[in-house]
């Protein structure tokens, strides 16, 4: 199942000019930052370790750009950025559901530079009010250099949860993970505990809880009740 796709065209590596564009762009932000914030940061993230570190403060510099909603000067680390196509090759990424998993499909024929250049224009494409809430985002995917799997997300995404569930719909993840009947719109914090108390006692080895799964279910219903409480 598709969840997110980011196409980037970019003049070939023998071509005399650097130009950049972007093709079909699918980021779905909401609630941020979504599957299409995910992927902007793991395109970043996967290339920026490969682009000379001389580089990466002007890189910054376009990120603060972008987040001021200012006029970005063209053309910017050598590359012009364009809405024509022609003559251009192009990259493609995505990421994918496999049932609750991510998976991540990043085909590159470019440059790094050129990868990263185009993760930070998409981010400029998008509303003013989503781009402030991926700023961040971003900045933290700057800074990532290992592998791009659950950890990545969470860190991304600022949860403890990595599955599609929990990034498709935070809420009604929680609701689920911790017991809620279908119907139920806003627990108060007494339903939330009581519930979380439950769902603890439930998965835990010492009261007959997969000793296997017991990490993550324990790590998921402590998420929930947090998601849910930040909600009240």
């Amino acid at each position: 199942m598709l969840l997110a796709e980011l196409e980037i065209f970019h003049s070939r590596p023998i071509a005399p000019t650097r130009r950049l564009s972007l093709g079909h762009l699918y980021l779905p932000v909401d609630p941020a930052p979504g599957f299409g914030g995910i992927l902007l940061g793991a395109v970043l993230a996967v290339h920026v370790k490969d682009v000379d570190e001389d580089l990466h403060v002007d890189l910054q510099r376009l990120l603060s750009e972008i987040e001021r909603g200012t006029r970005v000067v063209q053309p910017r680390l050598r590359h012009r950025f364009q809405v024509d196509r022609h003559g251009l090759t192009y990259s493609t990424h995505r990421m994918l559901g496999a049932g609750d998993t991510i998976e991540f499909e990043m085909n590159s024929s470019g440059t790094p530079l050129q990868q990263v250049l185009g993760s930070l224009y998409a981010l400029e494409r998008l509303d003013p009010q989503v781009r402030a809430s991926l700023i961040p985002v971003m900045r933290r995917a700057f800074t990532w250099r290992g592998p791009i799997g659950p950890s990545f997300i969470a860190y991304l995404a600022g949860s403890k949860s990595s599955s599609v569930a929990a990034l498709a719909d935070p809420r009604a993840w929680a609701l689920d993970v911790l017991g809620f009947p279908g119907g139920t719109v806003k627990p108060s914090k007494r339903e939330i505990t009581s519930r979380y108390r439950e769902r603890l006692r439930a998965v835990h080895p010492d009261h007959g809880g997969n000793e296997k799964n017991a990490g993550k279910l324990i790590m998921d219903v402590t998420e929930a009740r947090r998601i849910l409480l930040e909600a009240l």
